[in-house]
């Protein structure tokens, strides 16, 4: 793991006037203000700002295609066995994990490693949990400018941290959505796995509870 990578984040930490202590690390308000606060812009309509290189240092612009919108559709009709919330997320899922893959080839964030690690500060390819969370966002945002969220929408990044256990508990973000229904909150972890895996998505209130090294498995 990086120090120079968990400086950085005790940076935006501080600079977002969160906490460095046990807690969750809530941001109230709408999306937008995630976006604001990591300089980075809201997408539009299809088209995302990639953050890589590490807490959004490096920003490349991608646009998905009316085609690539056709194969996302897709995904969520293939992979669905019902129309409920959970089938819903199983397809989200799928679908994130399909459109790392689609930017990670054109930016060359296809050889991101899971995690983080010392070189990962400053190299193009590689990516953190601000940038993971802030472009899972961005990519649920899209699905949901597609009418492709029926049963959720898309809420605002979070972190939580566990200062005490060292490292192993620094702050992590993750994107968000929540359930329309029963107004349940998933965390949306594509940090954790290498590019194209699909990403963790469980209640917010069971995600990150027993540090960095027992996150939760990809959805299937």
């Amino acid at each position: 793991m990086s120090w120079q990578r968990l400086s950085a984040t005790a940076a935006v930490a501080l600079s977002l006037g969160l906490s460095l202590s046990a807690c969750t690390h809530e941001r109230n308000g709408p999306v937008e203000g995630h976006f604001q606060d990591f300089q980075v812009s809201k997408p539009v309509s299809n088209a995302v700002t990639v953050c890589h290189a590490y807490t959004c240092k490096m920003q490349t612009k991608f646009t998905f295609t009316n085609a690539d919108i056709t194969e996302i559709k897709g995904i969520f009709k293939k992979v669905k066995k019902d129309d409920g919330a959970s089938e819903e997320r199983r397809a989200v899922a799928y679908a994130i994990g399909w459109m790392e893959t689609r930017v990670g080839k054109v930016i060359g964030t296809d050889k991101d490693r899971a995690g983080m690690e010392a070189g990962g500060p400053g190299d193009p390819t590689q990516q953190d949990c601000v940038d993971e969370s802030t472009n899972t966002t961005s990519y649920l945002l899209v699905l949901q400018n597609n009418g492709l969220l029926k049963h959720h929408t898309v809420g605002t990044p979070f972190a939580k941290d566990q200062l005490w256990r060292g490292v192993a508990g620094w702050t992590h973000w993750t994107a968000v959505l929540q359930e329309t229904k029963s107004a349940q909150r998933w965390a949306v972890d594509s940090w954790i796995y290498v590019n194209g895996e699909n990403p963790a998505i469980v209640e917010t209130e069971k995600w990150y509870i027993d540090g960095l090294g027992s996150l939760p498995v990809a959805t299937r």
